[in-house]
């Protein structure tokens, strides 16, 4: 049997957001994106990765203690490269004192081996500077994907979203990205909505959108 991909694998955030795993929410990185003016979105269910940007790319961030406290970094990353994720992976990795000797084997194995792309950063506050230029950048670059992206996450359309039971606003985003309008999303199927947001919520959405409306109240 397959095993079920995380519901918001796959979501991406709008323009100026980044989706971040819950586990860094008091960390310094945190309050530097903040303080850089990005927008944050908190989810439990990422997968392996770490920050979901707006570019459609992802990072798995690798810390000077994961590298000094042995191999276990390298099982995360081979489920990284191996996870269901339609987006490029990125694998940020933090070059320190206490980790520049072993950082020629970690990038040996994240490039060469898994074939994956390593940005290397001195810190958490390097690693922030770099994903918030990541952020603002890409609407400079591209112009034209802001456009569809604030097309498809109209506040309206994703606050209607939110309304139903079980949705939060990273599953919205999620459902958004994958239905191009509401009345797709009204007429999907619970299979269809169960590979995006799992099994209950997906029970709840398609009951809320055809639960007899005012029918001898």
């Amino acid at each position: 049997m397959e095993t079920k991909a995380p519901a918001v694998l796959n979501a991406v955030p709008p323009y100026g957001h980044v989706i971040t795993s819950e586990k860094w929410r008091n960390s310094s990185l945190i309050q530097s994106l903040k303080g850089a003016g990005v927008k944050l979105l908190f989810e439990n269910e990422l997968g392996v990765a770490d920050f979901h940007l707006p570019n459609k790319s992802c990072i798995l961030y690798v810390s000077e203690c994961d590298i000094i406290a042995g191999n276990g970094y390298k099982r995360k990353l081979v489920r990284y490269r191996n996870s269901n994720s339609s987006f490029k992976e990125l694998v940020v990795v933090e070059n320190t004192r206490l980790s520049e000797q072993y950082f020629p084997a970690v990038q040996k194995f994240v490039v060469f081996d898994l074939g994956l792309t390593l940005l290397p950063v001195s810190g958490q506050t390097e690693a922030s500077q770099l994903i918030a230029q990541m952020v603002h950048g890409e609407g400079r670059d591209n112009p034209f994907r802001r456009k569809t992206s604030s097309r498809l996450f109209d506040p309206l359309v994703l606050t209607l979203v939110q309304q139903v039971p079980g949705v939060g606003r990273v599953k919205a985003l999620a459902l958004l990205q994958h239905f191009s309008s509401i009345h797709q999303l009204c007429n999907a199927a619970p299979a269809e909505l169960e590979h995006i947001v799992g099994h209950a919520a997906a029970q709840q959405i398609h009951s809320f959108f055809h639960k007899p409306s005012g029918a001898g109240s």
